[in-house]
């Protein structure tokens, strides 16, 4: 399928690895220009390269930047003056439980996953209804629908999120604007392997077998692939996709129990 978006300029956050990488290389699958982001300078110009190497055509872009600062939102915002597609995405707090959490716990994941991404969606909301098409997609987590209490920190902030998006969706619809969630659990990323170590050391086992029960708990009896999760991504910034806004679109093989 032609997703119809050939052409458009894209903005993918946290894409030097995992599911912000997968999403990137969708979409330049598919002839979009894309402005991938990271930190870490190698890691960066390595995505660059992958990146590049599905592209059908499109321009890639590497801004290397922490855009939960000021300056590195406006260094990855500057990448394109008029982006049709703005992909939100974070690393994830650490796994800790609620009364575990301190107050600089609670607030690195607002900053992650609640400040920067409004921040940026402020920044470009504008533009887009004025062109009359935008595509805005906040990766975030199946911990919104179904929290895990070792997950308070990523919950509380992403559903956070979640709710001021689905309230500003609706009166974006009416200019061809669109604002979806991805509720993305088990995706297998550099994400799980950060839960697994957790949760070996929570429950006293191997790393080999948190990661077998990763697998296993599932009822496909297998993690997802980051690219069966950026297809989604990619077709939620379609033209095909104009009458799909407010949603959040889980991820997660099934699995409606939140565990590890």
């Amino acid at each position: 399928m032609d997703l119809g978006i050939s052409g458009r300029r894209a903005i993918v956050c946290a894409s030097s690895q995992g599911l912000g990488l997968a999403c990137a290389v969708a979409l330049a699958q598919e002839g979009v220009d894309v402005a991938i982001n990271g930190r870490d300078e190698e890691r960066l110009a390595a995505a660059a390269k992958t990146v590049k190497e599905h592209a059908a055509g499109g321009e890639v872009q590497a801004v290397q930047a922490d855009i939960t600062t000021e300056e590195g939102r406006e260094a990855l915002l500057g990448a394109w003056d008029e982006p049709d597609i703005l992909i939100t995405n974070n690393r994830g707090p650490k796994p800790i439980y609620l009364l575990d959490a301190s107050l600089a716990d609670l607030e690195q994941a607002m900053l992650l996953h609640y400040w920067t991404p409004l921040a940026l969606v402020r920044a470009v909301i504008d533009g887009m209804r004025t062109r009359k098409f935008g595509r805005i997609v906040n990766v975030t987590s199946a911990m919104v629908a179904s929290p895990h209490p070792s997950q308070a920190p990523s919950a509380g902030a992403r559903t956070a999120l979640w709710a001021v998006m689905k309230g500003l969706s609706r009166t974006v619809a009416i200019d061809n604007v669109t604002i979806n969630q991805l509720l993305p659990q088990r995706i297998d990323s550099p994400r799980q392997i950060e839960v697994a170590r957790a949760y070996m050391k929570e429950a006293n086992i191997s790393f080999e077998e948190a990661r077998r029960m990763q697998a296993e708990d599932m009822p496909t009896g297998r993690m997802g692939l980051p690219s069966e999760f950026a297809a989604a991504c990619a077709f939620l910034c379609s033209e095909h996709a104009a009458y799909i806004s407010g949603t959040s679109l889980r991820l997660d093989g099934g699995d409606y129990r939140g565990l590890i």
